[in-house]
């Protein structure tokens, strides 16, 4: 079942203004206690652009058209 227009907008908004800092204290806390700085310098950058980036992957379908007119209207 397709989310309506509102629907996704509005979870768009929790996402970023609540699930957004929950995943940021998380993948601090994770990679705070790893010993990244054993790594070569291009592994720690790819952990940290995966972490970085890996949280919208899952979220791609709510974030879809947010930003255009809704198309019901």
């Amino acid at each position: 079942m397709a989310l309506s227009y509102k629907a996704r907008k509005r979870w768009a908004l929790v996402a970023l203004l609540i699930g957004m800092p929950i995943y940021i204290g998380i993948a601090w806390g994770v990679l705070s206690r790893l010993a990244l700085w054993q790594l070569p310098v291009l592994v720690e950058f790819a952990i940290y652009v995966v972490a970085g980036v890996g949280w919208v992957f899952p979220l791609k379908p709510i974030f879809m058209g947010v930003g255009q007119p809704d198309p019901d209207e």
